[in-house]
C-alpha cells in the first residue's frame, strides 16, 4: 500500500539541547534504516521549513501507523497521511 504523508516538525524551543539532538540522532537512524528496508520509499524537504514529504509503501495500514508512531520526533509532529493508487492515465 501507499502512501504520501506529510510531516510538519514544530520541537519545543525550550528543549533541552542535549535531548534535541539526541532525538534527532536517533530520527535520522530511525528514518534511514526503513528508508533502506524499503518502506520509506521517498523523502523530500519541504525548502523553508522543518517539514516533509514522504512516500510509503506498506503492507497495510497498521503498519504505517507502527511506522509513524514510532519516529522519535513524533511528540513534535503534525502529520497528514493520504493513501495513494495508480491513476487510470499513468503509464
Amino acid at each position: 500500500m501507499l502512501f504520501c504523508v506529510r510531516m510538519d516538525v514544530a520541537i519545543p524551543r525550550d528543549l533541552d539541547p542535549a535531548e534535541r539532538d539526541d532525538v534527532v540522532a536517533r530520527e535520522r537512524a530511525y528514518s534511514q534504516e526503513l528508508q533502506r528496508n524499503g518502506e520509506w520509499a521517498h523523502l523530500w524537504r519541504i525548502v523553508g521549513q522543518y517539514s516533509n514529504i514522504s512516500i510509503f509503501d506498506v503492507e497495510s495500514n497498521a503498519r504505517l501507523h507502527e511506522i509513524l508512531s514510532g519516529l522519535p520526533l513524533f511528540p513534535y509532529m503534525r502529520i497528514e497521511v493520504t493513501a495513494l493508487t495508480a491513476h487510470p492515465s499513468a503509464i
